[in-house]
């Protein structure tokens, strides 16, 4: 009896060390998720996703045509005190299309390819403007099942474009980053395991309310928005984003992004460009979708795109499509951001954009983002009154 239980243990290791052989590139990218934001390997993780998960590149075919640089900008007396409040890792301040600060942080470099987390979402929105306009999609009232058939009998069975854009969809998804059993961890966890994003997608079937009656930020939404567009064009997100947005305004290094085991393309936070990159995002926005000279994303979708719309609480941040704006926004003023302290910030009156990343792990306490939203306002307003 003994030699069998040993005979049986034996076999036992033998398939549990195969299974771990098997399934190792899975463990690891395990592993990764759950130590991503670890004090001692945030910043590093942040710049080497690519190395981590599962990624796809992004086709780029122009060289970037560099921003001008200017006079280096007087900075605040409390400017090295919120940088490591913050702990930015890389930030670039323009100032009607010339670069007035630029220093990167902790250890990293401007060549370094950094995670954008929900800043994916702003440049999701701004595809989405140029295949409206190509006519792939008929109408943003339209439903998104028409163009992501997988979703019907799903919770976003009712769900309009607009809805979806607008974080208006009503789907019941838990965004919480602490709770390990939260919606959001548990897609982390499908990426890890080389899982489907579309079978999460349309596996959610509760919802707290009717489609476009409250705001709430769901951030599968964004998910589903890439399912339109490759409904819609039959083709992949980063061959899209490539050919309409990156190629035209140019982009360094190897932008690539997160994507699931299928190859889906992880678009609600899986994208990795350098800061600078992003700081040319905020350029063509700042300019209505113009950059250095050529039209890229319609002018009416920077507009509308970039406007309150979303029926947020009073006093509370408020939503566009994909794309943030103050609670006592003026005009021209929105903004890109993302978990732990990823922004680009947008003052057309003032001429201004800014491109930030960070490994904020105080992201959410409170006043994290009035703190990074007033030192860029104090920016903003230092170089419209002056020039310097």
């Amino acid at each position: 009896m003994l030699k069998k239980i040993l005979r049986g243990l034996i076999v036992l290791a033998v398939i549990l060390t195969g299974l771990a052989v098997w399934k190792r590139e899975d463990l690891n990218r395990l592993n990764a998720v759950n130590t991503l934001f670890s004090e001692e390997k945030i910043v590093h993780n942040f710049s080497h996703m690519g190395d981590l998960f599962h990624n796809r590149p992004i086709p780029i075919t122009s060289e970037p045509t560099p921003l001008s640089t200017g006079d280096p900008m007087p900075l605040p007396n409390d400017w090295d005190t919120w940088l490591a409040r913050r702990s930015i890792t890389g930030i670039l301040v323009v100032h009607d299309g010339t670069i007035r600060h630029e220093s990167y942080h902790m250890g990293t470099e401007a060549s370094d390819p950094r995670i954008s987390w929900s800043v994916a979402k702003s440049y999701l929105s701004a595809l989405f403007g140029v295949v409206l306009a190509n006519g792939d999609i008929a109408s943003l009232d339209d439903p998104v099942t028409k163009y992501a058939p997988s979703l019907r009998g799903s919770a976003y069975d009712n769900a309009s474009i607009l809805n979806v854009l607008q974080m208006s969809s009503g789907v019941t998804f838990d965004e919480d980053y602490l709770d390990f059993w939260s919606d959001i961890n548990k897609m982390g966890r499908i990426l890890a395991l080389g899982g489907s994003m579309d079978g999460f997608a349309a596996g959610l079937t509760d919802t707290f309310a009717a489609p476009g009656d409250q705001w709430k930020y769901v951030s599968i939404d964004t998910h589903v928005l890439g399912m339109v567009l490759r409904g819609a064009t039959g083709r992949n997100v980063p061959d899209l984003l490539g050919e309409y947005v990156l190629s035209p305004i140019g982009a360094y290094g190897s932008p690539h992004y997160v994507t699931d085991g299928d190859g889906v393309s992880f678009v609600l936070g899986g994208l990795n460009l350098t800061t600078r990159d992003y700081a040319r995002m905020g350029e063509m926005f700042r300019n209505d979708g113009l950059f250095q000279g050529q039209q890229i994303i319609p002018k009416d979708w920077v507009e509308i795109s970039t406007k309150p719309s979303a029926k947020t609480e009073p006093g509370k941040m408020q939503y566009g499509y994909q794309w943030w704006m103050p609670a006592d926004a003026k005009p021209g003023e929105f903004l890109a951001r993302g978990v732990y302290g990823q922004y680009v910030y947008v003052d057309k009156t003032a001429d201004v954009v800014i491109a930030v990343n960070a490994a904020d792990r105080a992201f959410r306490e409170a006043g994290a983002n009035d703190d990074s939203i007033t030192m860029f306002r104090r920016l903003a307003a230092q170089l419209k009154e002056t020039g310097s």
